[in-house]
């Protein structure tokens, strides 16, 4: 008698978590999201020494690997003398604070429209379609730039007007996503059965767009950051003394040719963050890519 082949099954966890490892560009940035996310939170209990505690008697001192450098300030210190390390750190709260909560409102503004738009079509659509037309004709950083000079510049005002400016991708994936999930065969059968609109958005429609919904929400993060920061660079971001990297790239400009650490330091810590944002968000697009889920 001859023995019968073993079928061996893989369950959709461990396909996820293999693709997950395999894809070397997902895991870099994922890596260092972590990293910025624990740093972020553990500020308090890292940070060498208070952000905004000012020594003019040691402004100005050189990192570590300068000649000139010390052990006490690894980093050295900015033209007030505070911490620059401190001041980085701290920083990253700000980035994270600001790109998750720009992508969070527009989320939420761009998957309402774009689901009602796509799910409902006819006229709902054409208004949401003139909508999105709208906002894809006004330039965000200058809009912004007007709306910040106009209120005022802080921490709630910045993500209150990028959340309010970056809903516009949402809107166009999530439209698009559920035009084709609309016309399936399980949102037909749950219409025949009698479901309301209601339950058919939230049971059969949003868990199948999810996965695009969490893809967008990475990359407008990544947007959000830069745009913070050249808000804050140019004066209408981010107030002082808040540590934002943006800030301190603009607090440290006018001292580049002599002490060019100053925006060295916050320009590669920006450029290492919104790298690995986007790498983790392309990552995504690519483990749930229905052509690699086998």
């Amino acid at each position: 008698m001859t023995d019968l082949p073993q079928i061996t099954s893989t369950s959709p966890i461990s396909g996820v978590k293999s693709r997950v490892l395999r894809h070397k560009g997902m895991m870099i940035g994922s890596t260092i999201v972590v990293l910025v996310v624990l740093i972020a939170i553990l500020a308090p209990l890292i940070a060498p020494h208070d952000p905004y505690h000012q020594d003019l008697l040691n402004r100005l001192k050189p990192p570590v690997w300068d000649s000139r450098g010390t052990w006490e300030h690894i980093f050295g210190t900015d033209h007030l003398g505070r911490d620059y390390l401190s001041r980085l750190i701290y920083g990253s709260r700000i980035s994270l604070l600001i790109g998750i909560g720009a992508a969070l409102i527009s989320g939420i503004i761009g998957t309402f429209l774009g689901v009602m738009a796509g799910y409902f079509g006819g006229r709902v659509d054409m208004v949401v379609t003139f909508l999105i037309t709208v906002r894809l004709s006004m330039p965000v950083v200058l809009v912004a730039l007007a709306v910040v000079a106009i209120v005022g510049g802080s921490l709630q005002v910045v993500i209150g007007v990028l959340g309010l400016l970056l809903w516009d991708r949402f809107a166009v994936v999530m439209r698009s996503s559920t035009l084709q999930i609309r016309s399936m065969d399980y949102v037909t059968a749950a219409r025949a059965v009698g479901c309301s609109t209601t339950r058919i958005l939230m049971t059969e429609v949003m868990p199948n767009v999810v996965n695009n919904l969490i893809v967008i929400a990475t990359l407008e993060i990544a947007h959000a950051i830069i745009l913070e920061a050249a808000l804050s660079f140019l004066g209408l971001g981010v107030q002082p003394p808040l540590p934002s990297w943006g800030l301190m790239v603009s607090e440290g400009k006018d001292m580049m040719l002599f002490e060019p650490w100053l925006i060295t330091i916050p320009g590669v810590a920006l450029f290492a963050l919104v790298l690995s944002v986007n790498l983790l968000g392309d990552g995504m697009r690519d483990v749930t890519a229905p052509e690699n889920r086998n």
